[in-house]
């Protein structure tokens, strides 16, 4: 396909590098080839990099290969996910799903992203429930001294500002994009 024809959405290998097209600027000067300015995402190494190709130059488009599993368990170097229709289990290493992790909590549905027989990564919903494991007791009137929310800890370890109204055991929503407090789940 031609380089100018890419859409954001779209996987293709160029120069053996895996690449998501994230943007692309379409740049024709009055007596040059136009120019594709592509913002593309290395999908193994997740690096974010703009690169230009002139008009002309062809790129091979991928097909992905995303399937829907259920998150297991951590057994310690690796996290196993499980295919909930065929109950095939894969293990991916901790390593690569460093970012994920603080999200992940049992039976959780992630999109297990591969291509070919190679797993690339994982991604997550835009919003998970996680329940709240420790915070301090919200005290009535203390919205003055931190805007009404205090610190909590949730299942997976990871530490959030919940309002003042949340108390321990309860579940809240959490947006996976900036890591903050939704809303209660």
């Amino acid at each position: 396909m031609n380089v100018t024809e890419l859409r954001p959405g779209n996987y293709f290998e160029d120069e053996d590098t895996l690449y998501q097209v994230l943007d692309i600027l379409l740049n024709k000067t009055a007596m040059r080839k136009m120019v594709a300015k592509v913002k593309v995402k290395n999908i193994r190494t997740g690096a974010v990099i703009e690169i230009a190709r002139n008009s002309g130059y062809d790129v091979q488009i991928v097909s992905i290969t995303k399937r829907t599993m259920q998150y297991l368990y951590d057994s310690g170097t690796t996290l196993v996910f499980m295919d909930p229709k065929t109950y095939d289990q894969v293990e991916l290493p901790k390593q690569n799903l460093v970012h994920e992790i603080p999200y992940l909590a049992p039976n959780c549905e992630v999109i297990i992203v591969s291509y070919e027989d190679e797993i690339l990564g994982v991604e997550l919903p835009a919003k998970v429930a996680l329940t709240v494991t420790e915070c301090e007791p919200g005290v009535r009137g203390d919205t003055v001294t931190n805007g009404g929310s205090k610190d909590a800890t949730l299942e997976t370890g990871l530490k959030i500002r919940i309002p003042l109204f949340i108390n321990a055991g309860e579940k809240v929503l959490v947006d996976t994009t900036t890591g903050k407090y939704d809303k209660r789940a």
